[in-house]
């Protein structure tokens, strides 16, 4: 994907920047940072750091549904089933939406190798440390996402 930036060297610049610390960055030290130090190397780095720790326990999860259903036990009486059936239901849509956040996530690990994380893919703007905070898969700035969900509502897409 090619970022959308009308001066890619500028946001170069800005990831040049490094900010000086000894330890991991918190999510204050990510906020309090000024513009000028808008997705630099430290800050790639805390959101690689945190979307890997999803990635590993969306995995997790994933196995843990996996050996929970193997291990499941036959029961005789109809009613048994039936709930041991709907608890298995209601746990594989959860591991479903778990897998699709699990591609957001690296996606997201792929922009950050690309060059690209933390900007807007409409507008190419920075998305802002306080929305990826919220969601680092975030791909839109908040007005890009409330533009998209505008049309999505209005043309049923």
């Amino acid at each position: 994907m090619t970022s959308m930036h009308t001066n890619p060297s500028s946001k170069k610049a800005l990831r040049a920047n490094v900010f000086p610390s000894t330890k991991p960055l918190t999510e204050a030290d990510i906020v309090e940072m000024g513009e000028m130090d808008y997705m630099n190397d430290a800050q790639l780095a805390f959101f690689r750091s945190r979307l890997q720790e999803i990635e590993i326990n969306l995995l997790q999860n994933a196995h843990e549904t996996t050996v929970h259903l193997q291990e499941s036990e036959l029961f005789a009486d109809p009613a048994d089933r039936a709930t041991l059936e709907e608890e298995q239901a209601l746990e594989l849509r959860t591991r479903d939406r778990e897998s699709k956040l699990l591609k957001k996530v690296r996606s997201a690990i792929a922009r950050i190798d690309e060059g690209d994380y933390g900007w807007c893919e409409d507008t190419g703007e920075p998305i802002g440390v306080e929305r990826l905070l919220a969601r680092p898969t975030a791909t839109l700035s908040l007005e890009a996402q409330q533009r998209h969900e505008k049309r999505q509502k209005l043309f049923g897409h």
